[in-house]
């Protein structure tokens, strides 16, 4: 059953990534956001659900996911935070920016954490 879950978890990473590409696509608009700095915010929601999706389809031991696996989901997911902040360079209205990306990881590293911390802690009880 895990085996199913795991491709499950990688094939929705896919898709999110897909998603993210998608919306990445649109042109931008001057609409102010209803808080301070809610694009960051966003953006850390958005790269958290990637990096814990990616860590899903991967196979933990049976200690929970190796420090390695826990690098390499945070790496997948912040990689696509640079490229989404190169690919909004060609989108009109759009721009790339440094904290977008920041947040992109902050967002991974934790989404990765939390995942991490839930396997876990079911091996441990």
């Amino acid at each position: 059953m895990r085996g199913w879950l795991q491709s499950l978890s990688m094939l929705l990473a896919i898709a999110w990534a897909g998603v993210i590409f998608y919306l990445s696509s649109q042109p931008g608009m001057d609409i102010p956001p209803p808080f301070p700095h809610m694009d960051k915010l966003l953006h850390a929601l958005a790269f958290g659900l990637l990096g814990f999706l990616v860590l899903g389809g991967l196979r933990p031991g049976k200690d929970g996911y190796s420090r390695g696996q826990l690098l390499l989901a945070i790496a997948i997911a912040g990689i696509y935070g640079v490229l989404d902040e190169v690919h909004q360079r060609f989108v009109p209205g759009r721009m790339p920016d440094a904290l977008d990306v920041l947040a992109d990881l902050i967002g991974a590293v934790l989404g990765v954490y939390l995942l991490h911390a839930l396997v876990r802690g079911s091996h441990r009880g």
